[in-house]
Formats: C-alpha cells, structure tokens, sequence
C-alpha cells in the first residue's frame, strides 16, 4: 500500500488500541493502528455526540443562511416560493443525506466524498473518481467559507450603518472587514483548536436559542404584520419564467440554507466512535436545520410590512431592514443582528476546519501540489496548518473580486452547491451502478432500501443541477445571468488538466481505498 504519510515506528498492543478506540481502526499494519483513511490518527478525537450536532447546526446555519439570502430568494415565488422551495429542497438533501451517511459509517474518514468515490466505482475506476470528486468538493467548500465571509463582512458594515444612517458604503469596507474576519477565523481554527468544541456548545446555543429569541421578537414586536396570503397564498414571480419553472430554479434557495450535508463527514477522525455518531451528525444537521429555517420563515415573512422597502434597502444585508421594520427602533435591530453576527463567527470557524480538512486529506494522498508540505500537521496544536492557512489565503483572494465586480463573487461563492452536489453524486452512483458490493456495511446501512435511495439521490442531483444552471431571471443580461455552469466546468478543467499533469502518473489513491477492496474481494 502506499502512504499518503510516514508512519510512526513506535509499536503498539493491538489489543489495548483496539479496546482504546473501539470502532476507529480499521487495519494495523507493522504494529500501527490505522484508521479508515489507512492512516494513523494525528488529530485528537475530542468531539462528543453534543460536539457533533453543535458542528453540524453551526457548519450548516440554515436559518441564518436563508435570511441572509432572503431577498434574492423572494422573486423565485415571494413569501410562498421561499417556504415551499425550502420543503422540496431539505426532501431532496434528506435523500442524499441518507447516503452519505450511510458511506461515512462505513468509511469515517476525512477525506468524506473523496474517499467514498475512490472505493465505490471499484479499483478500476476509483482513481479517477475520487480525484475528481475531492476536487469538486474541497472547490465547493471553498467558495461556500468566502460566502460566509463575505456575508459576515455585510453584516459588520451594517451594524455600523445602523448608527450612521449617513454612510455611503463603499466595496473597500466590506473588504476590510472580509480581511479581519479571516484572519481571525484562521487564528482561532490553528491556535485554539482545544478549545473549538466549547465554541460549537456555544453556537450550537445561538442557533437554537438566538433562533428561538428572534422568532418570538419578529412574531411578536411588528405594529403591523404581513396578511396570510402574502405568507402562504400569493406567488409572486418576478424572474420572466413560466411559475413551474422559477419554482424549481428557485430550490437553489432552499439548496443553499441546508446543502451541506458532507460538512461533519471531514471531521471523521476527531470524533471517538464516527462510525456511530457521524450518521447521527448528518440527520441532526437536516432535521433540526430544516425546523430551524422553516420556523424563522414563517415568523420573518409574518413581520414584513413593506416588502418594496427591504428590497431596495441601503446596505449588504436587506435582512436589517426586515428586522428594523420589525422592531421599530435600532436597539432591537442591531440586537438580532448581533445573533447573526456571533453564529456566523462560529460557522465560519468550522467551515474553515471542514475545508482544510478536505485538502490536508488530499494532500496526504499525494493529490494536491506541494502534497509534502500541505499534509503536514502539528499534532500538539491538532491542526493542519498549511492547509487551513493555503484556504485562508485564497479565500482573501475571492473577497478582492468584489473590489471589481460584485456580481462575479456572487456567482462564484454561489457555485458551491452545484460543485459539492456533483461531487456528491461522483460517490452515489458508482456505490448505486456497481451493485452497493464495494462498500462494507457500516452500523447505519440502508439494505436493499439502498438502492432506492441511490437512484434517487442521483437523479435529484441531476435534474435540479440542470435548474440550478439556469439564467435567474428572463430577458437574460450579463449581470443577471447564471454562471453555474461555467464554473463548473471551469474547476472540471483546471482538473483534468491536473489529473494529466500529476494525478495520471503520481496519484495512487488513498490507502485506504486497496485496504478496503482488497478486504472485500478476499471476503
């Protein structure tokens, strides 16, 4: 097998490790316990069940996601199109959710998606399918950290304004604050890792609580609430679309409040018992995200009421004009900003950690350039701190684009949901094509149901990826258009060209994909 790493020459009892951490190893090789990725553990396992659904709830954010996008997701229908969009959406991510939780227990490794598409196609085709898949992937996680960061940075520039109505709000500010915000970000993921599981209690507590504080101020401060038919009767879309159409394309809404269901899967070898508890991680994020967002919906939609004046706000962040109509005075707006505010901090911190992950896990099987110095780790930190710095790095390299262009960064950040739901289904339908015989049942395994769920899973990805790459609106202008799909085709590009230049020749795959293989074609 070849290592992505060197292994330690301190032997172990293979009995004591096994007993130690029941449920992580996966094979021993020269006396070393090595996990699911066919590496030994470097990371400290220091996340408890609590940990794993505080990770899951912040990584994801879904009501806060959906607010922050709230006005862009009410031409696709109005109040009614944003509500229903989100049901269809969290049915579809619920159906790939069961899939990919079914992989992470039986492959808890951090590579997530890229390890599960290196094992299901078989070894003929494995290669090359984990390849591409972790590229999308690390891709996609990647301008998804910008958006939050960006959406962060609106937020810090809002809160200023709220006091100084006069600002004229200028792309360098934002930018400023996108820098500091980083930076901080960075800071907290390499140097306070130990203390990154309190954190995510604490966010975990701002996305419930926060969540609950703000439904109960918005459904009961405004002098004036919004009428029933504007919340669940009047669909109102102003795309240029046929109403059937808007409505689909417009799940991309829905699809960016709750498509991250890989995110606690790269967290893998920092939890003590992942083949149990990451199933668990995935079905706490789309449930409780799915309550979460419907919920504060209902109560923020209520609220309204002047819609025309939200749409053409002064500022980044139309949410605050929601909230100022609904609070009436700037204590109580800047208030529940300060919620979205702190929860989005905390989302960045395990967005970076989910990202980093993804290329330290591809760099340690030789898939990335520089693949020595990226795969390094400092095990007294816990923390791959080439990597985290590499995703910081280029992520202050995407919020510059915004000094140029606005809307170039928007459909750049926006791209992530196509990108991982592709990479999603790069590991789905080999698993589905070839018979589900390459995977070994973990402790969560949907039997004969499997196939069902995997036929459906890639044909949801399929179709609504074909939606989420349609123009956002008609008559079709530069600005308004939809770059999805460019995009797409862009990182499958840079890729292949990679894959030519170094993956063809240099890539063998991770070790763990010959381990489990080799143990199911012997069985």
């Amino acid at each position: 097998m070849v290592s992505g790493g060197p292994l330690t020459d301190e032997k172990i009892s293979v009995e004591e490790e096994f007993e130690k951490r029941r449920g992580t190893i996966v094979s021993v090789e020269d006396g070393v316990a090595l996990n699911a990725s066919g590496h030994k553990d470097q990371l400290k396992r220091q996340y408890g069940l609590f940990g794993i659904c505080g990770l899951a709830l912040n990584i994801d954010n879904a009501w806060i996601a959906l607010g922050g996008s709230v006005t862009l997701a009410i031409a696709n229908g109005g109040a009614p199109g944003v509500l229903y969009e989100l049901i269809v959406a969290c049915s579809y991510y619920g159906v790939v959710a069961a899939c990919i939780a079914e992989l992470a227990s039986a492959i808890p490794s951090a590579g997530g998606v890229y390890h599960y598409a290196s094992v299901t196609p078989g070894l003929n085709y494995g290669r090359v399918f984990g390849f591409f898949a972790g590229s999308l992937n690390f891709f996609g996680w990647l301008f998804d950290y910008a958006a939050i960061t960006q959406i962060v940075a609106n937020i810090c520039v809002q809160l200023y304004l709220i006091f100084h109505p006069d600002l004229e709000i200028q792309p360098w500010h934002t930018f400023v604050a996108y820098v500091l915000i980083t930076l901080l970000v960075a800071s907290v993921c390499i140097f306070a890792n130990r203390s990154i599981p309190t954190l995510q209690h604490i966010g975990l507590m701002l996305v419930v609580v926060g969540g609950l504080v703000t439904v109960i101020v918005l459904a009961a401060m405004p002098k004036v609430h919004a009428s029933n038919s504007f919340v669940w009767k009047d669909f109102d879309n102003i795309t240029g679309w046929p109403d059937g159409v808007a409505f689909l394309t417009g799940v991309l809404n829905g699809a960016f409040t709750i498509g991250t269901v890989d995110a606690i899967t790269h967290l893998a070898e920092e939890f003590p018992n992942p083949k149990v508890d990451l199933p668990k991680g995935v079905a706490a994020q789309i449930i409780l995200g799915f309550l979460t967002a419907f919920c504060f919906a209902i109560a923020l939609f209520y609220s309204i009421s002047d819609l025309d004046a939200v749409i053409n706000s002064n500022g980044a962040f139309p949410l605050a004009a929601i909230y100022s109509q609904a609070t009436g005075n700037k204590g109580g707006t800047f208030g529940l900003l300060f919620i979205v505010l702190l929860s989005l901090l905390i989302c960045l911190v395990g967005t970076l950690l989910t990202c980093s992950r993804i290329w330290w896990s591809l760099a340690r099987d030789n898939a990335t350039p520089f693949p020595h110095f990226f795969s390094n780790v400092n095990e007294k930190l816990s923390c791959p701190i080439p990597a985290a710095l590499l995703c910081s790095v280029i992520s202050i390299g995407l919020g510059a684009i915004t000094l140029g262009s606005k809307t170039a960064f928007t459909d750049l950040a926006g791209s992530f949901i196509i990108l991982t739901s592709t990479s999603y289904a790069l590991a789905i339908g080999p698993n589905l094509f070839t018979g589900r015989k390459n995977v070994p049942a973990g402790p969560f395994h949907m039997g004969s149901v499997g196939f069902v769920m995997n036929a459906l899973a890639v044909l949801f990805i399929i179709f609504f990826n074909i939606m989420y790459c349609f123009p956002f609106g008609i008559p079709t202008t530069v600005s308004s258009m939809n770059y999805n799909s460019v995009i797409l085709v862009g990182v499958t590009a840079l890729t292949t060209i990679w894959w030519f230049i170094h993956g063809s020749r240099k890539y063998p795959g991770p070790r763990m994909q010959h381990m489990f293989l080799d143990g199911i074609e012997k069985s």
